[in-house]
């Protein structure tokens, strides 16, 4: 199997280059704002693949703004005169290059679609995942999900490949960093369910606002959260059984009182669903009753996709969609249509081994697979484990694996639901061990970061994420937290209020 896939991989390799060899004409475009390789391609007629050749790009092929770059071929026109392309929702993705078969046969795809019964379809001529998806209304990530599919998605003519709809897919094989790789075992096999019966009570929709908060342990610093441009508060509330909407009451009257918008993150005071299994409706019953009382936003759960968070063997993206997702989404807007649902911010990690962690990207694509933009008006994400600017896409000291990057980060959550639903931070902090005593192996990633660097990272992060038109909202995480452990957690070492009281992450926010 993986020498065929390498066969395919250095066939490919020699056409791009062959591709690339005769063509008989240059010219050049200037990158615009919310373009993707991909996109370029597609407006001079070529394939991203011999756009990278021609430019020498290497994955995850990421262009900037500016970027000065060469169109092989007559390019069917275009050049610095084309127009700039207006930001809309991509299905590819600068950090997971989007998919295209190379063309095995010039003749143009049949008109009519041909498939092999409900939930499959038999690949044409001329198809290519990206194509394939959105004949389906999906997203190619979802098509490699469900079919098993690895980079770089070549397709074969006959093949028959599963599309939503279908009610079991095999467990796709995952490829981890090899910074992470080590001794994992192999992923359990896992069933992909249609999308919840239950239809939303209303469409998800998107502000094309963008605003900023941070996580604040004590509230105490709210002026100076309100001076550097934050707008929203985010606090998190442990959920158990039992608990009364009127637990979180306090602290949405408070922050509004003060002219703040309000984040609710509610996850499990304990993992959950037990082995017993949880008891969704009470749950469901809870958000919906806290949507009552008027907060801006409700995150449903917390990095679902580890044991810490969720149990052991019971990880599992189709369950948090039919069973939390989508009932929290339709207790939350029956009780308060103005409330933003938010999904669950998952674990940024490539670990995988379908017990204890699923990495974000395959978590992600099972979300997708199982309906969930139709039930969350944001997905959440966390990024807090920079050691390097926010525009940087190397030079980590953990390794090369995209979730240690900010860009590429952004860019998978965002292309992973194919554009249908914006961005939420609702963690987004780097952490610096000056002025405390040391900083544990766990985040030794981390032990040369400087106050400093913290205050212009945020800043830029910030300034980034607001440019990319991608993204409704930034939560810095933290404000003042005062827990540190030099063995352990150290979240005081994220704060952007500093032992000694200072805070040059404001004044960089502020200049922003």
């Amino acid at each position: 199997m993986r020498k065929s896939r390498l066969l395919v991989i250095i066939l490919v390799t020699l056409l791009l280059t062959l591709l690339v060899s005769n063509v008989f004409a240059e010219e050049k475009y200037t990158v615009q704002p919310g373009d993707s390789l991909a996109k370029i391609a597609r407006m001079f007629g070529t394939n991203y693949l011999v756009l990278a050749a021609a430019n020498d790009l290497e994955p995850p092929y990421i262009i900037n703004v500016g970027q000065e770059l060469i169109i092989p071929g007559d390019g069917g026109g275009g050049g610095e005169t084309a127009p700039a392309a207006t930001p809309i929702p991509q299905k590819s993705v600068e950090s997971v290059p989007a998919p295209a078969a190379p063309q095995v046969n010039p003749t143009p795809a049949p008109v009519q679609e041909e498939t092999e019964g409900s939930g499959t379809y038999r690949v044409q001529a001329g198809d290519s995942l990206t194509g394939i998806a959105k004949k389906f209304g999906t997203n190619y990530l979802v098509l490699a999900y469900l079919n098993e599919l690895e980079e770089p998605f070549v397709l074969s003519i006959g093949q028959v490949l599963n599309v939503p709809g279908a009610s079991v897919a095999a467990q796709p094989e995952m490829v981890q960093p090899a910074e992470q790789a080590a001794a994992a075992p192999e992923p359990a096999a896992t069933t992909v369910v249609q999308a919840p019966v239950a239809a939303p009570v209303i469409a998800p929709s998107y502000s094309s606002n963008f605003e900023i908060g941070g996580q604040t342990q004590s509230f105490a610093h709210r002026e100076l959260m309100q001076s550097i441009g934050m707008n929203w508060v985010k606090f998190q509330h442990k959920w158990s059984p039992g608990d009364t909407p009127e637990a979180v009451a306090g602290r949405i009257a408070d922050a509004h009182n003060s002219g703040f918008k309000v984040l609710l993150s509610i996850p499990g005071a304990q993992t959950y669903p037990s082995p017993g299994g949880i008891d969704f409706n009470s749950y469901v019953d809870f958000v919906g009753g806290v949507a009552a009382l008027g907060p801006d936003a409700i995150e449903i759960w917390n990095e679902q996709n580890i044991d810490f968070e969720w149990p052991a063997g019971e990880i599992d993206p189709a369950s948090y969609v039919k069973n939390m997702l989508a009932p929290a989404y339709n207790a939350i807007k029956s009780a308060n249509p103005n409330v933003m649902v938010i999904g669950g911010a998952l674990a940024p990690t490539g670990f995988d081994n379908g017990v204890n962690a699923w990495a974000d990207s395959r978590y992600l694509a099972g979300m997708a697979a199982a309906g969930a933009a139709r039930y969350m008006d944001c997905i959440g994400v966390h990024h807090n484990a920079g050691a390097t600017s926010p525009s940087a896409i190397s030079g980590h000291p953990a390794g090369t694996h995209y979730s240690w990057y900010f860009k590429p980060t952004l860019d998978l959550y965002y292309n992973t639901f194919g554009g249908a639903t914006k961005v939420c931070f609702t963690e987004l902090g780097y952490v610096s061990p000056e002025g405390f005593p040391g900083i544990s192996q766990q985040f030794g990633w981390a032990a040369d970061n400087t106050v400093s660097e913290q205050a212009r990272w945020l800043a830029e992060a910030v300034r980034l994420a607001q440019a990319s038109g991608k993204t409704r909202l930034v939560i810095i995480f933290n404000v003042d937290f005062t827990n540190y452990d030099p063995n352990g957690d150290p979240q005081a070492g994220y704060a952007i209020v500093r032992p000694d009281g200072s805070c040059p992450a404001c004044d960089a926010l502020g200049r922003g």
